[in-house]
């Protein structure tokens, strides 16, 4: 056998194959594209949304209807923060609607049948949040345990606690300091009426986005989600990044119960039946990927309100709550797919 053909293709046929196999279709752009800006898709089925829910009913498109979207979206938007930070590691919290309820119950029982201040309460929901959230991390971290698993068995957990605490009880808002109810006044913003856990669920995204992209403590979780053995081998502390990702996100579901408490203007050990199916959907439509590494706190927030347009526009048009509940398992699997499409773009 000669040199020649031992020496593999002549140069000049291996660039033209390169060249070949390099060469973009108009799809596989729309890929690199997305997969660059997560948070593109999401606004385009936002944007496609509402002009498709308008043109089906011309009351959707009045301020009121919009502005009661924006208050619905407050109490899922909130949620869908603490399930970004979690699914942003590769994981997923199926506790954060319990955890919510749960911190909910502490700081209206506390308040009202204990006499406990208004601001000690909210602390103890805080601390209620923090402790779920250093549970589930201890799970996780310490005993090696899929969160799939750890916060399936903590959602129950949480959810017997919440009876048992509360018996059964709901607390309602006219007996609670006004402090608690707060959340849920409202305030003109032009022609929107805006309420006041809007305003917190807002200022929470913007906190969480400047520390997601501009700290290191944001480009570590980033890196844990994307490769933790990969994270490791480059010095970073995997499990104390981990451990502080759901402590972050308990205090965050603390919060979110507070908001949810202004919303109902009342606190129900039943409430939320939908939260976390809802929270998980606006994270995977909003762009971030349920393998980890790669998302947008931004795209959550369209996501969430994706979820608001769909629930409101369904129900402007008639169809039974069960439907919407359809629709929304619908979009979970859409964007799962669309998700495992983008992440196979060439690096």
């Amino acid at each position: 056998m000669t040199q020649q053909q031992t020496a593999g293709p002549p140069t000049g046929v291996a660039d033209l194959a390169e060249e070949f196999l390099d060469r973009q279709t108009p799809l596989s752009r729309i890929r690199n594209i997305l997969h660059r800006y997560p948070a593109l898709s999401p606004a385009i089925v936002l944007l496609v949304s509402v002009i498709v829910f308008g043109l089906l009913n011309d009351r959707f498109l009045r301020v009121e209807n919009l502005s009661l979207i924006t208050q619905q979206v407050a109490v899922v938007g909130t949620l869908a923060i603490a399930q970004t930070l979690i699914i942003l590691t590769a994981g997923i919290d199926l506790s954060v609607g319990a955890v919510m309820i749960l911190s909910s119950m502490v700081v209206a029982q506390l308040a009202v049948n204990n006499g406990v201040p208004a601001p000690l309460a909210l602390l103890a929901g805080l601390l209620v949040g923090l402790g779920a959230g250093a549970l589930n991390g201890f799970l996780v971290t310490r005993f090696r345990l899929p969160p799939f698993i750890v916060t399936l068995g903590t959602l129950n957990i949480f959810i017997a606690l919440t009876l048992l605490y509360s018996n059964g009880a709901t607390v309602r808002g006219s007996a609670m300091p006004g402090m608690l109810t707060w959340t849920g006044s409202t305030f003109l913003l032009g022609p929107v009426r805006i309420s006041t856990g809007v305003v917190l669920m807002l200022l929470l995204y913007i906190a969480v986005a400047f520390i997601l992209g501009k700290t290191a403590w944001g480009r570590h979780v980033y890196a844990v989600g994307d490769d933790k053995e990969a994270a490791r081998l480059a010095g970073i502390a995997v499990n104390r990044v981990l451990m502080s990702v759901y402590l972050a996100a308990g205090a965050v579901l603390a919060v979110g119960a507070w908001i949810q408490i202004g919303r109902t203007n009342a606190a129900s050990p039943n409430t939320g039946v939908d939260l976390n199916l809802d929270s998980i959907t606006a994270v995977v439509i909003g762009g971030t990927s349920l393998f980890g590494g790669r998302g947008s706190i931004w795209g959550t927030l369209l996501g969430a309100l994706i979820v608001g347009v769909f629930r409101n526009g369904l129900s402007l048009a008639g169809l039974d709550v069960l439907y919407q509940t359809l629709a929304v398992g619908i979009l979970i699997i859409l964007a799962v797919s669309i998700d495992q499409w983008i992440r196979k773009v060439k690096s």
